[in-house]
């Protein structure tokens, strides 16, 4: 990696005193970025699973992820991630801040800020909305109920790495870069790391 860099060092844009948790990917310079956007993203865990939705239009549309978006100007990161849940999943939750990614994709020169939340109960009704479809997923070996494995053929490739971490309650923060062809998004590089 370049700059001096080893595998354990934070790559640019991660700050904070963090132990390396991991990577991976190619062998290659991190993207450059000069600005950020910024977006959260929430999940309900409890009992063993965790509530996905997936997303029937915009950008990611055909993958399942947590519930979220921009962050509208005034809006605090919770305060945008509460009124995402209720508009994509119309449900409210109790949530707590469980991580931070940086999410690059060639081609989009402004970085994603993406703040992840999380809660462990909810009040109101899950319903699918224009954008976003609820599912349950099981976070470990599907067992003799209707809930299905955690869908990772059809989750941003790099989920599989830290979702891990937010079913256990662990605090992350980490990067991602992507490489796009037409519709599809392929992760290059990535980084991973837990407070220290």
């Amino acid at each position: 990696m370049g700059g001096g860099r080893t595998q354990s060092d934070s790559p640019p844009g991660i700050d904070g005193d963090l132990n390396f948790y991991l990577s991976g990917g190619d062998d290659v310079e991190w993207m450059p970025f000069e600005t950020k956007k910024y977006y959260t993203n929430a999940f309900i865990v409890q009992e063993g699973k965790v509530l996905l939705g997936y997303k029937k239009r915009g950008f990611g549309r055909h993958k399942y992820n947590g519930f979220g978006g921009k962050v509208e100007e005034g809006e605090t990161y919770l305060q945008a991630a509460l009124r995402e849940l209720e508009e994509e999943a119309g449900i409210t939750a109790p949530l707590e801040h469980a991580g931070s990614l940086l999410f690059l994709t060639e081609g989009i020169e402004k970085a994603f800020q993406i703040e992840i939340y999380r809660a462990t109960e909810y009040s109101g009704t899950i319903s699918e909305t224009e954008e976003m479809r609820p599912e349950w997923f099981s976070l470990g070996p599907a067992d003799k109920t209707d809930i299905q494995e955690l869908p990772f053929d059809k989750m941003w490739d790099t989920d599989r790495h830290w979702l891990p971490l937010l079913a256990s309650g662990q605090k992350f923060v980490g990067r991602a870069d992507f490489k796009c062809s037409g519709e599809v998004f392929t992760a290059h590089k990535w980084w991973y790391g837990v407070p220290a």
